[in-house]
C-alpha cells in the first residue's frame, strides 16, 4: 500500500501542470531570459498589478535577484562594502536570513556596488563583486566555503566599470571571465574553488558579458563575448574551438549571447550593432564560425535580448523596441515613442518591459504583428542613492507568479499571477 501511495503521488506530480518556476541566475535556469511560467495575468489594470511588498534594504548596486523557493539571494553594498544576502520571501513580509560580505565596494559614477547576480546550484551559492573578488557560499547559512580572486589569483584585468558578469555553473565547475593575458575565461572546481584550467590562447579582454553553455555536434563548449568579438572553448580543457573578432565592439560590451539550432546572436551598444553566426562541427572535437550577417538593426546597448520562436525582441539604441528576425536580421517592427530605453524579460506570451528612466513597466504581446500594450504602472517610488549618471538598470525577474522590479536599494514584489484560474 505504500509503495502505491508513492507512485499514485509521483505521477500525479509528474502529471501536474508547471504553474511556477524558480529562477536561480542571471536570465532564469537557461539563461534565455524567458521564464517557463504559465498562469500569468494577460493584462493589467490601469493601476498595474497588486504590490505584494517593498523591501528597502537591498543596498546599492545593480544586481538582480536569484530566485528558489521562498528564498531570493542578491547582492548589494553598505558601508563600504559588497555583500551576498538571502531574504525569506514565504510571507509578505522579507525577512533578511543571512548576509555574507564578497569584498570592498566597487565606486564609480555611474553607482557603486555590485552589478553581477548570484547564482545558486543546490546547496551552494556563487557570486562575484565588482573589483572581481568570486564567492563560493552556503545557501543555507551563508557561510563562505572559499573564495578567489579574479584579478590576483586568476591573473585578470578588471574592466573599466568593473566586474558585471554572473557566474556559470555547469556540471562540477565554476565558469568566470577574468580577462587578460593570463586566459579569458577560466574554469575553477566548483567545490573547492581550485583551478581546473584556463583559456591559453584565448586573452581578450573582459567585456560586461555573462557566457553561456552549449552543444555543437555533441561538442560541449562555452560561449563568451569579450571586448574583442566572440568565442566558443571546449568545455573539457578550455582549448579555443572558434573566434570571431567584432572591430565594432568598443566601449562596453555586456549582452549576454543567444544560442539557438547551431546559430549563436551577439548585440552591443555604442554602434555595434548584432552579428548571427552559424556553428558547424569541425571533425570530432572542433568547430567552426561562418557568419550569417552582421548590421545595426539591433543595437543592443545592455538592456538584453530575448529569442521568442524564431523572433528578437529588445530595445535598439536609435531604433527604439524591435522586433528582428533571427535567422535574416531583418526588423519586423520598431516603436521608439511608447517607451524608452530599457530592459526585457519574457513569460507566458508577453514581454516585460521595463524602462531605464522612471522605473516604468510595459506588458506587451510577445508578437512580430507589431507592439500591443496590455498594461503598464510605475514603481512606487525611486531610489535617491543611483550614482550621477545612472539609471534604474536591474533586469525584471518573474518566478512563482511574481514579478521583482529593483532600483537599488529598493525591491519589489508584485503579484502577475491570474488567480482567476485557480490555485496552483
Amino acid at each position: 500500500m505504500r509503495t502505491l501511495l508513492i507512485l499514485t503521488v509521483s505521477v500525479c506530480a509528474a502529471t501536474m501542470p508547471t504553474l511556477a518556476a524558480d529562477w536561480p541566475q542571471w536570465r532564469g535556469p537557461d539563461r534565455t531570459d524567458r521564464s517557463t511560467e504559465t498562469g500569468l495575468l494577460k493584462t493589467w489594470p490601469q493601476s498595474g498589478p497588486p504590490l505584494i511588498w517593498t523591501y528597502a534594504e537591498a543596498g546599492v548596486g545593480y544586481s538582480g535577484p536569484a530566485i528558489v523557493g521562498d528564498r531570493l539571494y542578491a547582492m548589494g553594498a553598505e558601508d563600504q562594502t559588497e555583500y551576498v544576502y538571502a531574504l525569506d520571501i514565504g510571507s509578505r513580509t522579507p525577512k533578511k536570513v543571512w548576509s555574507a560580505a564578497v569584498g570592498p565596494i566597487y565606486q564609480e559614477g555611474h553607482g557603486d556596488g555590485p552589478r553581477g547576480t548570484p547564482t545558486v546550484d543546490g546547496d551552494l551559492l556563487y557570486a562575484i563583486g565588482g573589483k572581481g573578488n568570486l564567492v563560493c557560499v552556503e545557501t543555507a547559512t551563508g557561510k563562505i566555503r572559499w573564495q578567489q580572486s579574479l584579478p590576483r589569483d586568476l591573473g585578470g584585468r578588471q574592466p573599466y566599470w568593473g566586474y558585471t558578469e554572473s557566474p556559470l555553473i555547469d556540471g562540477e565547475k565554476v565558469l568566470c571571465t577574468p580577462g587578460g593575458p593570463q586566459g579569458t575565461i577560466a574554469a575553477l572546481n566548483k567545490k573547492t574553488g581550485e583551478k581546473i584550467w584556463q583559456t591559453a590562447k584565448l586573452t581578450d579582454p573582459a567585456g560586461y558579458a555573462s557566457m553561456i553553455a552549449a552543444e555543437v555536434g555533441g561538442l560541449r563548449q562555452y560561449i563568451q563575448t569579450t571586448m574583442k568579438g566572440v568565442a566558443g572553448v571546449a568545455a573539457d580543457d578550455g582549448r579555443l574551438l572558434w573566434h570571431y573578432l567584432e572591430p565594432a565592439f568598443r566601449t562596453a560590451v555586456i549582452p549576454t549571447p543567444i544560442f539557438h539550432h547551431d546559430f549563436v546572436y551577439v548585440s552591443s551598444g555604442y554602434g555595434a550593432g548584432c552579428d548571427l553566426l552559424h556553428l558547424i562541427p569541425d571533425g570530432p572535437k572542433g568547430t567552426k564560425a561562418e557568419k550569417v550577417y552582421a548590421n545595426k538593426n539591433m543595437v543592443n546597448h545592455h538592456g538584453g535580448v530575448v529569442l521568442v520562436g524564431e523572433y528578437l525582441y529588445g530595445y535598439s539604441d536609435g531604433k527604439g523596441w524591435v522586433c528582428q528576425e533571427f535567422k535574416t536580421g531583418k526588423n519586423v517592427w520598431e516603436e521608439k515613442r511608447k517607451l524608452g530605453k530599457g530592459s526585457i524579460t519574457y513569460a507566458d506570451g508577453r514581454l516585460y518591459c521595463y524602462s531605464e528612466a522612471d522605473g516604468t513597466l510595459v506588458l506587451i504581446d510577445a508578437s512580430p504583428d507589431g507592439w500591443k500594450e496590455d498594461g503598464r504602472f510605475k514603481i512606487p517610488r525611486e531610489s535617491t542613492r543611483r550614482g550621477p549618471s545612472g539609471r534604474v538598470w536591474t533586469h525584471p525577474v518573474i518566478a512563482h507568479g511574481q514579478l521583482y522590479l529593483r532600483d537599488q536599494e529598493l525591491l519589489f514584489c508584485f503579484d502577475v499571477k491570474d488567480h482567476a484560474l485557480g490555485a496552483e
